[in-house]
């Protein structure tokens, strides 16, 4: 019994551990800038080049080596996902967390809950 509450306090540790969390833009644009941070956006290069977050690296989601291009980002850097509304970001940050990350952060809202709000974008 000892073993089995041991271990199911472990898998409890861990799961709470490598939780994804979802930011406003007020949280997200904290980092923006930060050199010890990955910010990644799904979306299509197209878009990317249309406007993008500072910082940001574009892996586009729809692309054939997505997944390929995930893995190589360091495991121990936090990353931020964010696309156009937030679901493809969502669906990186759970394919993330299934990779083996445990800092991971998604903008609620995407890219268009940040412009709404009167943040900024590149080209």
């Amino acid at each position: 019994m000892k073993a089995f509450t041991s271990l199911l306090i472990f898998f409890i540790s861990v799961s709470a551990f490598s939780q994804i969390r979802l930011l406003e833009v007020s949280e997200f644009k904290t980092i923006v800038g930060n050199k010890n941070v990955q910010i990644v956006d799904v979306r299509t290069p197209y878009e990317y080049n249309s406007g993008h977050i500072q910082g940001a690296v574009n892996i586009d989601y729809y692309g054939s080596h997505f997944q390929d291009e995930l893995q190589k980002l360091d495991k121990e850097i936090p990353i931020y996902f964010y696309c156009h509304s937030g679901v493809r970001s969502a669906k990186a940050a759970k394919m993330m967390k299934e990779i083996g990350f445990t800092k991971i952060y998604d903008l609620k809202g995407g890219i268009v809950a940040w412009k709404r709000e009167g943040e900024k974008v590149v080209k």
